[in-house]
């Protein structure tokens, strides 16, 4: 039995927002908005499995949106939300989830924190709906002249994801075909079922019309964060005599002899790779590039920084700079360094203004003073 599945439900068509592309899939921070909702259930230390319910004329913007993501395969909707609730509940029966929450695909900025509360209500009760409380006061009109203040007591705004055991809301949902409610907890209204509030949040919005994708950018720009990643990395000098080069910062350099490596012994991209994988935390090198695996011997290391950089843009990332220093004696890196900075910038597909490529000795100290071989430390630095 899988513990919790997040249901994300994909399959409107946005008539309130306009144009020919559905809202989930509109371009947020040069992103679609289904991923980023996607990526924050997949953050999630305590979901398990994550499915999209998608409309069937979508497939193509799904899979360009979902992209290499470890979700499980999406399943078409039908003619309202609620019969793709429905729909996307009745695929998930294999699976045989304890809980399912059940999300908006349109509300992309969905906190741990919200998820945790939700989760955590439904150890003690059958349904839990985040919520935040009315805080404007509230007027009725008729005509469009006021008639009567509300009082907001009590009053809260409902979000998702709304959170059910999930017998309990598939049985709601096959038990109240046809009857159209606007969210999942009415239906455990109707079978007497209790949903309880958990904490929701101001942030968690849905993208409803073109004002909320602005308003939506400009929450994505204010809240990233800058997170710095190091790396490092050693070669020694081959004795063997088989290469007269080596290649450093993917520029080949004439030399009296190579170095030895598993692949290229590119040093300088494979400390940046470990720095653009350390500022995500998704490992390093050898976690994705094993050297035991003959596949990668004698690659070319750009094949791993182009990897790295996929990555970091899968999970919503931009590469802000990277700053590369090699450590050697020999040879001298300041006649390659421009084309350095080119290459890095064209693999990383950044600006080369973004792009800093160094060179030090050890005054003839250590391995790298006796000409033994080249190290070289790496930064990058990722706004995510």
């Amino acid at each position: 039995m899988t513990a919790t599945i997040a249901l994300i439900v994909a399959a409107g068509r946005g008539r309130r927002f306009g144009g020919d592309v559905p809202k989930q899939y509109q371009a947020l921070g040069g992103i679609p908005v289904l991923r980023h909702t996607v990526q924050a259930f997949l953050n999630a230390y305590n979901i398990d499995l994550v499915r999209c319910v998608i409309h069937p004329d979508d497939q193509d913007l799904y899979e360009e949106a979902c992209a290499g993501l470890d979700i499980l395969s999406p399943v078409h909707g039908g003619e309202t939300r609620q019969e793709s609730v429905r729909l996307g509940l009745e695929s998930l029966t294999d699976h045989e989830p304890d809980k399912v929450l059940i999300h908006d695909a349109a509300r992309p900025f969905i906190a741990g924190h919200v998820i945790d509360g939700v989760i955590e209500a439904l150890d003690v009760h059958p349904g839990a709906l985040p919520a935040v409380p009315v805080a404007d006061t509230l007027k009725r009109c008729e005509d469009g002249v006021i008639v009567d203040t509300v009082s907001r007591e009590g009053l809260y705004r409902a979000q998702t994801p709304q959170g059910f055991r999930f017998s309990d809301i598939l049985k709601a949902h096959q038990q109240l075909v046809g009857q159209e409610l606007t969210d999942d907890t009415q239906l455990f209204d109707r079978l007497g079922l209790g949903v309880t509030l958990s904490p929701g949040s101001e942030d968690n919005f849905k993208i409803t019309t073109s004002e909320d994708l602005m308003r939506a950018e400009r929450h994505l720009a204010a809240n990233l964060e800058t997170r710095t990643g190091q790396g490092y990395d050693v070669h020694r000098f081959a004795t063997d005599g088989a290469k007269d080069w080596v290649t450093l910062c993917g520029v080949d350099i004439a030399h009296s002899c190579g170095l030895e490596g598993h692949s290229d012994a590119d040093v300088g991209l494979h400390a940046l790779t470990d720095a653009l994988l350390g500022a995500i935390g998704a490992g390093d090198i050898g976690q994705h590039f094993p050297p035991s695996d003959d596949q990668w011997k004698g690659a070319s290391s750009d094949r791993f920084l182009a990897h790295a950089a996929h990555l970091v843009r899968e999970r919503g990332g931009d590469i802000v700079n990277v700053d590369v220093t090699l450590i050697c004696e020999a040879p001298k890196i300041g006649p390659h360094r421009a084309a350095m900075v080119a290459r890095v910038a064209e693999i990383l597909e950044i600006a080369p203004q973004r792009v800093s490529v160094k060179a030090t000795t050890t005054e003839g100290l250590g391995f790298t003073g006796r000409r033994e071989g080249i190290a070289a430390q790496a930064l990058a630095n990722v706004r995510v």
